[in-house]
């Protein structure tokens, strides 16, 4: 019966530099073997840069499968057996598939036809399968072995993209992404949100090195990596020192990671409104003031009720308070009494750097004991017994830390506020907060006089935190 609408079927399973010069140089041989056969050929099915070993779902193969089961096509022309599948299961049900829709012909470029109508045809393509299956199976213990091996001398590992800060060999550090890495760093300690950063980084026009913008789970991953601190990660766990250069610290990052986990314990919230949020009490009651819009009007109010509790009689008007408060903090960081409490507090900038040395020396040994299990060196029973002392002194030592942090908010602050006024109000609303909340503790509103019009600034009773 001759061929009336004949399949080519190509793929390949990497394609790093994009070209699919595989995929077209196996097109071209089906083509070539199509013609001296005589077939005409219906439909060309690619999947370029997918593997037919890992599991995943390759759109072209699905669709050839679905077009020869519904009898649009009566012939198939594959490179190799292995382009078809490496996987002995997923040859049996391309051959259950050709056997169903009465599909006859199957030729390969490299291999000939196979009469699969026959049980030595068949045999022939599942050796085949085997065969293959096999190669991918020892291909893939080679790959880990290498990247184990790389992974142990703190070589980075392969990957289409240079990771942002380093050079495309991935050891040497670019200068101006560092500068960037360092300084969003710093910001993110000083009480920046991750949003924030994403948005200035997109304003700035800085973009990753796929060249997309920033979103915040991708700035997330960089900042809280190893690798920007000179620390050798693999499958999830730091395992040593890495051979390229730091561009923050291992303190710094054990900040970042303290940071993080302060936030995800606190829950997500949205974009702060607000300057003030969290920082007011009630002069009647003493219940924190809430937020609340009416109308055009921003407020602080004191709300009753189950959720808040508070005797919902006071109520002031966000704008000018946040205004008062804000030249109140900027003055505050031109006094000496500011300068003398953050003095009286060197003892704190000290224990933070032990907390960080400690914590890095923790994770340290974590890792060190994960490997020992992971390499069955230890009993599940003892990894346990000896990993809980650890954990909790991480834990202990990263809630002190986001304790400690609030004083990184006012580095090259102090004694320049009248400089800080002038830029106020280029600082996003998270970088204010953060400056306010590490001088300011709270501010008790007292009641506004009856009938009054407008905000009276003697309501106004800061307590301050330096």
């Amino acid at each position: 019966m001759p061929v009336r609408s004949a399949a080519l079927y190509a793929r390949i399973s990497s394609d790093q530099d994009g070209t699919a010069l595989g995929v077209t140089r196996q097109l071209e041989d089906c083509r070539r073997l199509a013609a001296d056969l005589g077939w005409r050929v219906a439909a060309e099915y690619v999947d370029n840069d997918v593997s037919a070993y890992s599991g995943k779902r390759r759109p072209e193969y699905q669709r050839l499968l679905a077009d020869l089961a519904d009898g649009l096509r009566d012939a198939v022309i594959v490179y190799h057996p292995d382009r078809l599948s490496r996987i002995p299961a997923e040859v049996e049900r391309f051959l259950d598939v050709l056997k169903a829709a009465r599909v006859q012909h199957l030729q390969f470029v490299s291999t000939g036809g196979i009469d699969i109508g026959s049980g030595d045809g068949l045999l022939v393509l599942r050796v085949l399968g085997a065969v293959a299956a096999n190669e991918s199976a020892t291909k893939s213990r080679r790959v880990k072995r290498k990247m184990d091996q790389r992974a142990e001398l703190g070589l980075p590992h392969g990957g289409y993209h240079r990771p942002f800060g380093y050079d495309d060999d991935k050891m040497t550090v670019r200068k101006d992404e560092a500068l960037v890495i360092r300084g969003l760093a710093a910001r993110f300690l000083a009480g920046e949100s991750l949003r924030s950063l994403a948005i200035w980084l997109d304003a700035e026009q800085v973009r990753t090195v796929a060249g997309g913008p920033w979103r915040t789970s991708t700035l997330r991953a960089m900042l809280s990596s190893g690798r920007i601190a000179g620390l050798r990660e693999h499958r999830g766990q730091v395992i040593g020192k890495a051979r390229w250069r730091r561009i923050i610290s291992e303190a710094q990052r054990s900040r970042i990671l303290a940071r993080m986990a302060e936030q995800t314990v606190s829950g997500r919230r949205p974009p702060r409104r607000y300057l003030l949020s969290g920082m007011l009490r009630c002069g009647k009651c003493g219940n924190t003031l809430f937020s609340r819009a009416r109308e055009t009007t921003r407020r602080y109010v004191c709300s009753s009720g189950p959720d808040h509790g508070g005797c919902g009689r006071l109520t002031v008007v966000a704008g000018p308070l946040e205004e008062l408060v804000a030249e109140m903090v900027l003055i505050r960081l031109d006094t000496p009494v500011l300068a003398d409490a953050l003095a009286g507090r060197m003892h704190d900038d000290e224990r933070g750097a032990a907390l960080s040395e400690a914590l890095v020396d923790d994770r340290h040994q974590l890792d060190e004991l994960a490997h020992l299990y992971a390499t069955k060196q230890i009993p599940a029973r003892d990894w346990l017994t000896a990993r809980k002392p650890i954990q909790d002194r991480i834990d202990t030592a990263e809630r002190s830390l986001a304790r400690l942090s609030r004083s990184e908010t006012l580095a090259g602050l102090v004694g320049h506020g009248h400089q800080l006024r002038a830029g106020w109000a280029q600082l996003n609303l998270t970088r204010q907060h953060a400056i306010v909340a590490a001088i300011l503790d709270h501010v008790i509103i007292a009641p506004g006089a009856l009938g009054a019009r407008s905000f009276d600034p003697a309501r106004v009773d800061p307590r301050w935190r330096l």
